[in-house]
């Protein structure tokens, strides 16, 4: 019988949401809800195991990594493009890598919860509801009529634009390679530049993919650019923002707040400073955590181990 370990299952789901009794005999599945850091207790907890299901990017799979599973047969990651998996590395250690689908409506969903709790201070003003605290402390930014605009306007931020005009915002959007043909399609106007669309935006939204270009996109600088009144939203990377850059830009009210779904460590450490930084509205990386989307990834796990078997794998990357 082949081991199987599906990591990362935070909330304890994954049982429930796919059939993984069908695999049966031929696979023994275990689920760890509890992530693990060190690529020591890591291998501990999975050098036994053929097949190996992540959840995106929680736990990476570098090249050392793969190098210490020799058993490792199988890794199927959620998703059809996971950055933390060494894909020639994998393919030098005979590992077949298979992915998932996974929706792009629930990030841009997660955007404007952010955006929108960031707004009209839903945190403070629950807070203050629960707690016996004053009746109405705040005042809420209006979105109709002020300006959105989109780092990176792909697939997740073309849903946000949409929304955004929805409310009545005006949408401008830029990134690297963006052609105002394009920006035009996706319902927004080309910013001239990044720093046009810093300079003039009342909402900055990051949807960019992280790489060599965008890694350290936003900082000091840039943050300087926004407008006092202006938030800053991340549900992409994290690097993309420098993170030490955005803390002192709240602490010392660069700008009115930010909304993140993403940290450059996750979990986020207890320490860390942006759990307690002034008019952050942050979130444990929700961004595609939906009911759909989690079947959708178990479910299509079940399926890529089922071909594999069968010897004809399916959704392959690499």
């Amino acid at each position: 019988m082949l081991n199987c370990a599906v990591l990362d299952d935070y909330q304890g789901v994954a049982p429930s949401l796919a059939d993984w009794p069908r695999l049966a005999p031929r696979v023994d599945v275990s689920f760890l809800s509890r992530h693990i850091g060190s690529e020591d207790a890591l291998v501990e907890a999975i050098g036994h195991c053929e097949i190996v299901v992540v959840m995106r990017e929680r736990t990476p799979f570098p090249a050392e990594l793969f190098a210490r599973l020799p058993r490792l047969r199988l890794l199927v990651t959620s998703g059809m493009r996971n950055a933390s998996v060494d894909l020639a590395a994998a393919a030098r250690h005979g590992v077949t890598v298979c992915g998932t689908s996974s929706a792009s409506e629930p990030p841009a969903e997660l955007t404007w919860a952010l955006i929108l709790g960031l707004a009209r201070q839903v945190v403070p003003e629950n807070n203050a509801l629960r707690s016996g605290g004053p009746w109405q402390h705040t005042l809420g930014a209006d979105l109709h009529g002020r300006r959105l605009g989109l780092l990176g306007l792909g697939k997740i931020g073309r849903q946000t634009a949409r929304i955004g005009a929805a409310f009545g915002m005006e949408v401008m959007a830029w990134s690297p390679r963006l052609t105002p043909e394009r920006a035009a399609e996706g319902g927004a106007v080309m910013a001239a530049s990044k720093e046009e669309l810093l300079e003039s935006s009342d909402v900055v939204s990051v949807h960019l993919v992280l790489g060599d270009r965008t890694r350290g996109l936003i900082g000091e600088a840039e943050l300087r650019r926004m407008r006092p009144t202006a938030y800053l939203v991340n549900t992409s990377r994290a690097a993309i923002v420098d993170q030490a850059a955005l803390l002192r830009a709240l602490r010392e009210g660069w700008i009115a707040g930010a909304g993140a779904d993403v940290f450059e460590t996750e979990p986020l450490p207890a320490s860390d400073p942006l759990r307690t930084a002034p008019n952050f509205l942050g979130l444990p990386h929700l961004g595609y955590v939906t009911r759909r989307n989690y079947e959708g990834y178990f479910g299509q796990a079940v399926e890529d181990i089922e071909a594999y078997l069968a010897g004809d794998p399916i959704r392959l990357l690499g």
